[in-house]
């Protein structure tokens, strides 16, 4: 599969794109600056413990313009977006979200996955997790920012998926051991909801190469 990814340089986005390029699929990185993603490490992400790695390749563009979207995922299957605005910026994730979901359409592709946030999950029936007296103030504002940009994709008419995390998402180890959920968050039997990034990545790949929440926001924890 032909795979353009967004947020390569983040967290999630690297165990993104490792998990792809070890199923062997074929990953476009889009960086804004290809010397210093380079210099992150991207390259070397290509797993060494397995026959199929897949390829990496580094393409400059902004996913601000739609232009640059168009042109980069042409003749490509499928678009990931792991992007994320910076602290204070959270703002831009509907312009973000508003700019890519046209550049895909002129560029002729129709599957999209995109990293949500934890916050719009519900805890309790009608109740989401960033209304909670236990969620952190100064990440309230990035998580009403993944709810609205939530409700953009799902006035698209892409075959979009939107895969939210669970409430504390870390690097780890890779077990391919989860468990798959809705709009509630998933937690486990202490009431912990968590995962490793690694397994994040499993369950978007997954997704990817077996589309089953087409049109629809789900998530995943242990």
């Amino acid at each position: 599969m032909k795979i353009v990814l967004f947020g390569a340089t983040g967290s999630i986005g690297k165990k993104i794109a490792e998990e792809a390029l070890r199923r062997g699929h074929e990953v476009t990185a889009v960086v804004r600056d290809q010397a210093r993603a380079a210099e992150m490490g991207l390259l070397s992400l290509v797993p060494a413990d397995t026959k199929k790695a897949g390829h990496l390749a580094l393409e400059e563009g902004d996913i601000l313009v739609p232009d640059s979207i168009a042109r980069l995922v042409q003749g490509q299957d499928l678009v990931i977006s792991a992007y994320g605005p910076r602290f204070g910026e959270e703002d831009e994730l509907q312009e973000a979200t508003r700019s890519l979901i046209e550049g895909v359409k002129r560029g002729g592709v129709r599957r999209l996955i995109a990293v949500g946030g934890a916050g719009g999950l519900e805890v309790a029936p009608g109740v989401k997790l960033m209304d909670t007296s236990e969620f952190p103030e100064e990440v309230r504002p990035l998580a009403r920012a993944h709810e609205e940009a939530l409700s953009i994709y799902q006035a698209s008419n892409l075959e979009w998926t939107v895969l939210s995390p669970p409430a504390l998402i870390e690097p780890g180890k890779r077990t391919g051991m989860f468990r798959l959920g809705l709009d509630r968050l998933v937690t486990d039997e202490r009431d912990n909801s968590r995962i490793t990034a690694e397994d994040y990545a499993a369950a978007l790949l997954d997704e990817a190469e077996d589309p089953y929440y087409v049109g629809t926001r789900f998530t995943v924890g242990y």
